[in-house]
């Protein structure tokens, strides 16, 4: 039998990579766990405890690769990622946009970053424990990215912006199981972190208010402005347009209500409010488009479109205005599409490609 390939394993302490870990060993891979130490140095010691990429998360990938016994290492990647997921998480608030720090990590570190660590390391692979599955698509001679198997855990979402060059090089290993089957198989290999809580906050804000981690890292965030509604009237005053997303109702402080966050105006330092009706928009225009599974349309094509994470997608036309640019117009109006962060067109289970949402005709 022909000798697997050396792989580079992300562990970030939990299950999902651990098994992922796991499985290479079995297929014969000779692995290398990775854990990235990316903690920023103006968080608390403490801080660094918990979520996926802290001194725990360390310990626990330390761990298990000790029970596979597969060489492990911790790689300081923090400075390179504050400078690349921090600083423009600040900066998209400031300008009035809602980041998605996860894509900014997967897109700058995880892959572009370790990837060629992988490659100084001399690993062929990549592997991670997305939930997420790669193929190839021998029409246009393309790798192709799909959502994983388990629709509750599906990443794909968050990977739309890898390049053909990075899917070549990544691996997928539990991106055909559901959770489930996921927990149930690192018990059977005695694995300790197989009942293991998911991570869900932002890494580098562990207690999950980002209003009170802007207020100390970018002071300049804390400037008020009007509050105005849909005609242009000042209602209110709000303490800083960083601190409200598109969709947002708490916290406006407006008698009459229910009113949300229908829009926000950096160059008037405005926050829009307006009923629930004025959330829907029926267009968006995305930029910085990479198409992933396909070559850049030629023409317009029908879609599944998301516009965040944790929803089902929407029917859409994409109307292509250059490779990197994309009108999207919905079959039906959504409801609180938001500046900053990714759209995403599928067929099916095949990520097309996806975006960031610029503006909203």
């Amino acid at each position: 039998m022909a000798e697997r390939p050396r792989v580079v394993v992300a562990m970030s302490g939990g299950v999902d990579s651990s098994l992922a870990a796991a499985l290479l060993v079995e297929q014969g891979y000779e692995c290398l766990g990775v854990t990235l130490k990316v903690w920023p140095s103006y968080l608390p010691a403490e801080a660094g405890e918990g979520g996926c990429c802290g001194l725990g998360a360390v310990e626990d990938a330390r761990a298990v690769a000790s029970k596979l016994g597969i060489p492990h290492y911790v790689l300081n990647f923090s400075e390179l990622f504050s400078r690349l997921v921090v600083e423009p998480f600040c900066q998209a608030y400031l300008a009035g946009r809602t980041p998605n720090p996860c894509i900014l990590c997967n897109r700058e570190v995880k892959w572009r970053a370790l990837l060629h660590k992988a490659e100084e390391l001399g690993a062929e692979c990549l592997a991670t424990g997305h939930y997420a599955r790669r193929g190839f698509d021998p029409t246009n001679r393309r790798h192709t990215l799909r959502r994983g198997v388990d629709p509750g855990k599906d990443q794909s979402y968050v990977l739309y912006s890898l390049t053909q060059e990075q899917l070549a090089a990544t691996l997928f290993p539990v991106g055909g199981l559901r959770k489930s089957e996921v927990r149930q198989m690192a018990a059977e290999r005695g694995l300790p972190v197989a009942t293991k809580a998911d991570s869900q906050e932002i890494c580098f804000i562990p207690d999950g208010d980002y209003r009170s981690f802007l207020r100390t890292r970018v002071p300049e965030a804390v400037r008020p402005g009007p509050l105005l509604d849909v005609e242009g009237r000042e209602v209110g005053r709000h303490g800083g347009l960083a601190f409200y997303t598109v969709g947002q109702r708490k916290g406006l402080g407006l008698a009459g209500g229910p009113f949300y966050v229908v829009g926000l105006d950096a160059a008037r330092n405005a926050v829009i409010v307006g009923r629930r009706a004025d959330l829907y928009r029926a267009e968006l225009v995305a930029v910085d488009v990479n198409w992933v599974s396909i070559p850049p349309p030629p023409a317009p094509l029908n879609a599944a479109v998301k516009i965040r994470y944790r929803i089902p997608p929407a029917p859409a036309e994409l109307l292509p205005e250059g490779e990197e640019r994309v009108r999207v117009r919905f079959h039906k109006p959504q409801p609180a599409v938001t500046p900053g962060q990714a759209v995403v067109f599928y067929h099916d289970d095949l990520v097309l490609g996806g975006g960031t949402i610029a503006h909203l005709p």
